[in-house]
């Protein structure tokens, strides 16, 4: 039966969260993962080939994320059928929320731009920066293909990409480690290429302000833009480039928005396609061979077979409590995470019930994060501009502010249990927020009264009432700052080297001298912000190999399974090489899940 004008049908009847989704912690088997979310009349496995047939097709993609729309791309222009089940009602996934950076080594965007990069530097950086975490031939697989998949996704969509200057490799002192950086993000993008199908686009984490058109590497500028000529030279760069778009009559797109609307583009002219609103409920097997996807569409259960293979993108649990508190360390939950609130690990379930092997589970693309009342804050440049630190309870620093986010919070859970840092708090003062954007509040603006109100912000005008506000000692709060002022005066943080590497400097002041990332706080009245682990997304999945095949834990292949992005556990192992390791990796290893099952499907 074809598809491929199928409208999307919203399911009103079926709940995955809360208790439900606990029980489905523990089932095996396609008749107890039905059973479970609710669907009535399947008792087993046996039944789900008994259920409608929704359609057959070479490829079934579980997830419109960087990795699903990546893959059912590429299978599509291998000449196989394709379609992309999506438990959301919208598209994008995570990756439609982010700054779409993208960290691919040697990518034809970078070299073109003079990038000194070589295939050597990069494996050696790469190597480096995972560790043993990831085996020698995924690091490769990763490495060698990641170039020719930027260049399929631009001669096969209307997505075209800039070089994100100066945003450097994350740990840019390594053997083969670049300062000026090898990220990548989408250019600009027309949303009138989508139609009516733009409706659907799931919306970015946090709105550009309207009339503007800003890219990712424009938000460093645009946080200093009160103080540098740069960045106000780069404010109106943003304002023009939305005028023109407003004159043009166009719906200008950039970061998340525009890589996920340039790979459904992809999708619409390949003619593949998408169902919304349909939630995977289990994978089909037939003799320990993936066959095909159970999933619930319009109230009621179906099967999509596959006849070469089942590609999981479907992103990661961060929004599943149960997995968290099995998985991850304490005190952990669902509010501090910025992925697309649909990721409660249905995929990674479902691939273990198949026999899949999980790794990586007890991590996630950490970043510090202020639990504001709307939504989690992902703190980037704030904790990282001079005149602001860290303390914990005890009212002590405890990390180099500007490292890289993953590692800030890898270290408050490493100390919590002895030296307790979650929350941590940002402090800053008022010469600080004199001077930059804070979120998406400018200078000299007063926060808005919710912050104060829910505890994630406080103000007091001396280092004391605030070290009372937010029950740190304010004898070690004010010895703290008066100890951080003068390695700041001196431009030398002796205590955690802040400002030693290139990184540290990224989100910094270049007016403020001899350390453009620490500056004294000496200005009343003060602020603290309160910081928690928050995350992108959880990194722990399935086990996969160098062709993205799901492996069992004695290291045997299921047939017909791969997995891709946060679905799968991260080529990236515990660490995190620079800006868009979590969608680089994402979009190239769902690209080589195609290519492998074209591949066999010829054979």
């Amino acid at each position: 039966m074809s598809t491929s004008a199928d409208p999307a049908r919203r399911i009103e009847s079926i709940s995955t969260a809360g208790a439900s989704r606990r029980r489905l912690l523990g089932a095996t088997g396609a008749g107890l993962a039905l059973a479970a979310a609710g669907l009535p009349g399947v008792g087993g496995p046996a039944d789900a080939a008994d259920l409608p047939l929704l359609g057959t097709y070479d490829v079934v993609v579980i997830g419109s994320g960087a990795a699903g729309m990546t893959a059912a791309l590429t299978a599509a222009k291998q000449g196989l059928s394709c379609v992309v089940v999506e438990k959301a009602a919208t598209f994008g996934g995570s990756a439609a929320r982010s700054g779409a950076g993208i960290w691919i080594p040697n990518n034809p965007v970078i070299l073109a731009a003079g990038v000194p990069d070589t295939p050597a530097k990069a494996a050696a950086y790469l190597a480096a920066v995972v560790g043993p975490d990831v085996s020698a031939d995924r690091q490769r697989a990763f490495l060698g293909h990641g170039p020719a998949m930027i260049s399929f996704v631009m001669a096969n969509s209307p997505l075209r990409f800039r070089w994100m200057e100066g945003y450097s490799d994350y740990y840019p002192e390594l053997s083969g480690g670049l300062p000026n950086g090898r990220s990548i993000e989408p250019d600009q993008l027309d949303g009138n290429i989508l139609g009516a199908e733009l409706a659907h686009l799931n919306p970015s984490y946090m709105a550009v302000p309207a009339g503007m058109v800003v890219f990712s590497a424009d938000y460093k500028w645009l946080t200093l833009s009160a103080v540098s000529v740069k960045g106000l030279a780069v404010a109106a760069e943003c304002l023009a480039r939305g005028t023109k778009a407003a004159l043009l009559g166009q719906k200008p797109l950039t970061m998340g928005q525009s890589l996920a609307a340039g790979l459904r583009a992809g999708l619409l002219a390949a003619q593949v396609p998408v169902w919304l609103d349909t939630p995977l409920t289990d994978l089909y097997r037939e003799d320990r061979t993936v066959t095909g996807a159970v999933v619930a569409r319009g109230g009621s259960a179906g099967l999509v077979r596959a006849r070469h293979g089942v590609v999981v993108g479907s992103g990661g649990f961060e929004h599943n409590a149960a997995m968290r508190d099995q998985y991850q360390r304490q005190p952990i939950g669902t509010a501090w995470t910025v992925g697309a609130k649909e990721n409660t690990g249905d995929g990674i379930r479902a691939g273990e019930r198949a026999g899949a092997a999980l790794d990586l589970m007890d991590d996630a693309w950490w970043g510090p994060a202020i639990p504001l009342p709307e939504q989690p804050y992902f703190c980037l440049a704030e904790r990282t501009l001079p005149g602001g630190l860290l303390v914990n309870a005890a009212g002590a620093r405890f990390v180099n502010e500007a490292a890289p986010y993953s590692d800030v919070v890898h270290t408050m859970y490493e100390r919590n249990p002895t030296a307790p840092d979650i929350p941590a708090w940002l402090i800053v003062d008022q010469n600080y927020r004199n001077r930059y954007l804070f979120k998406d509040i400018a200078p000299t603006l007063a926060f808005p009264g919710s912050w104060y109100d829910s505890g994630a912000a406080h103000k007091a005008w001396t280092l004391d009432a605030l070290a009372g506000r937010i029950g740190v000692p304010a004898g070690a709060l004010r010895a703290t700052v008066n100890r951080f002022n003068s390695l700041a005066l001196s431009g030398d943080d002796t205590d955690f080297r802040r400002g030693d590497s290139t990184y540290d400097h990224y989100y910094s002041d270049p007016a403020i001298v001899p350390n453009s990332s620490l500056a004294p706080l000496w200005l009343a009245p003060y602020y603290a912000f309160k910081i928690v682990p928050g995350d992108l997304g959880t990194k722990g999945g399935m086990r996969t190999d160098a062709r993205a095949r799901v492996l069992r834990a004695d290291g045997s292949v299921i047939p017909g399974l791969y997995a891709a992005g946060n679905a799968s556990a991260a080529v990236m192992g515990h660490s995190y090489a620079g800006a868009g390791s979590t969608i680089g990796p994402a979009m190239t290893f769902g690209y080589i899940a195609a290519l492998d099952i074209a591949a066999a499907a010829g054979s």
